[in-house]
């Protein structure tokens, strides 16, 4: 029965008034609202209650928009606020360049990535909600672009992220119980001293396999690799703690903390935990920041206000409101109601698209923003086709539920085949890989993205919304007729 309701056109409008009323909701902004009422001050209430207007007061101080977002017991969670890039909010933007001088060929491509992972985990500790990192390489050049939205301290960010990583290894200290505790038990968290075993002594850590034992497990492990003088110092450290933990810091930072089990005496070392796959690259990534230090200079370091990011907004939202009321009027103009149907299906993309961008969410630039107001003129392509079909078929006298269907069943081909060749070009701009003979830059990405989301979008307000609202709504009559 409920398969059924999915073949009721009635019953899937009112699935897409639901989304789109729950999009809406997303949408909205905060806003602060201030409602105060005293009834004794209103002429017409007292003539009505009478002395009992005096005792109606409404005071209302609440806020409706920018909703948070929380599922699945926390694990996921959003802001519902839109995500402004450097060019919208103004901020800093810095050029590094990686200095690969005492890097061996093979591990530069590690380096260049622990290095960023490095940067990202410092953004993120100068609570940076929208920041971008991204690497790129020329030649023997390998650089890093930092864009550091709503920041304009360039000094203290540059101060923090242009830091060499730093790894250390630590022994657990000795328990310490206050002096006033009545309890003889040791403290549950411990703590960690200083060594002198630094990632000057790492030479790479990588991902393996659990192979050894008598029933191997294969789960990812971590396997550390020291030189001479770390072998040598790791030696003296696994054997005063022996039963006990090492820590292994980066940027002061613990990022985890081993049991020894064994002296380690060949300087190969292996750290099991039950690692998912990508908890193991992860923790290789951090190590390898500290194991293949890369010193890093300025190259370029800009400022952009938020006046000019501003100014740029307004702009590009007005065209984007004339560009849609344009395709709007074009469309009721040409092809009548049929063309107010595209218009709500045009609608309801607009406000779908805006509640995806927060819930992903999408880091908006002007770029983006381009692509969105692109992508508003293809979101009626599907509809003209469409049309045109269903018109033709009407034309050759068949009746109006068969010009309907294959109006739509005719015309998806060449949908599908113009979409798909858009989407093989907005993942090649997109690059999601990080290949280097293709484009790495933000603003190339954020067009892509933001086009490739209203691509699939308007592939279903275009083709499923509008189907559904002409199965309801549509008289042929209503149709011109070539």
């Amino acid at each position: 029965m409920f398969k059924a309701q999915f073949k009721n056109p009635r019953f899937i409008l009112m699935l897409i008034f639901v989304i789109t009323i729950l999009s809406a909701l997303a949408d909205l902004p905060r806003v602060p609202v201030n409602i105060k009422y005293d009834g004794s001050n209103s002429s017409v209430l007292r003539k009505i209650l009478g002395e009992k207007a005096n005792g109606v007061k409404i005071d209302i101080s609440t806020e409706i928009g920018g909703y948070f977002l929380s599922l699945f017991n926390g694990k996921f969670t959003r802001d519902l606020e839109v995500k402004k890039g450097l060019d919208i909010s103004g901020g800093v933007s810095v050029l590094l360049q990686a200095d690969m001088s005492k890097i061996s060929f093979e591990d530069k491509e590690d380096a260049l990535k622990s290095l960023r992972d490095v940067i990202e985990r410092r953004v993120n500790l100068l609570g940076i909600s929208e920041a971008s990192v991204q690497t790129s390489r020329f030649n023997d050049e390998y650089r890093v672009i930092v864009e550091l939205a709503g920041v304009f301290n360039a000094e203290e960010a540059l101060s923090v992220i242009g830091q060499t990583a730093q790894l250390e290894f630590r022994t657990e200290a000795p328990a310490v119980i206050p002096e006033d505790s009545t309890d003889s038990a040791p403290l549950d968290v411990p703590s960690f001293e200083h060594t002198d075993l630094t990632g000057a002594d790492l030479k790479k850590a990588s991902v393996g396999f659990d192979t050894q034992g008598s029933v191997p497990t294969n789960e990812p492990i971590i396997q550390l690799q020291f030189n001479a003088e770390g072998t040598r110092k790791f030696k003296d450290i696994t054997e005063k703690s022996l039963g006990k933990r090492v820590a292994i810091y980066l940027d002061e930072t613990p990022i985890i903390a081993p049991v020894v089990e064994s002296v380690i005496t060949d300087g190969q070392a292996i750290i099991r935990g039950q690692f998912t796959l990508d908890e193991a690259k992860l923790l290789v990534t951090e190590l390898n920041a500290g194991a293949l230090p890369v010193p890093v200079k300025v190259l370029e370091q800009r400022t952009v206000g938020p006046s000019l990011g501003q100014e740029s907004v307004v702009k590009s939202v007005y065209a984007g409101f004339v560009g849609l009321a344009l395709v709007i009027a074009f469309m009721i103009l040409y092809y009548g109601r049929l063309g107010i149907m595209a218009s709500i299906a045009l609608t309801i993309y607009g406000i779908v698209t805006l509640a995806l961008y927060k819930l992903i969410p999408v880091v908006l630039t002007l770029p983006g923003l381009a692509g969105f107001i692109l992508s508003i003129g293809m979101a009626v392509d599907a509809n003209i086709l469409i049309f045109e079909r269903i018109k033709e078929e009407l034309h050759a006298d068949k009746p109006l539920s068969i010009a309907l269907e294959n109006g739509f069943g005719r015309s998806w081909d060449s949908i599908r085949d113009a979409n798909m060749a858009t989407l093989i070009t907005t993942f090649i701009l997109f690059n999601p890989f990080d290949w280097p003979f293709l484009p790495t830059s933000g603003a190339v990405r954020g067009f892509a993205l933001t086009l490739a989301l209203g691509i699939f979008i308007s592939l279903f307000t275009g083709v499923f919304v509008t189907r559904n609202l002409v199965r309801v709504f549509y008289n042929a009559s209503e149709i011109p007729r070539p």
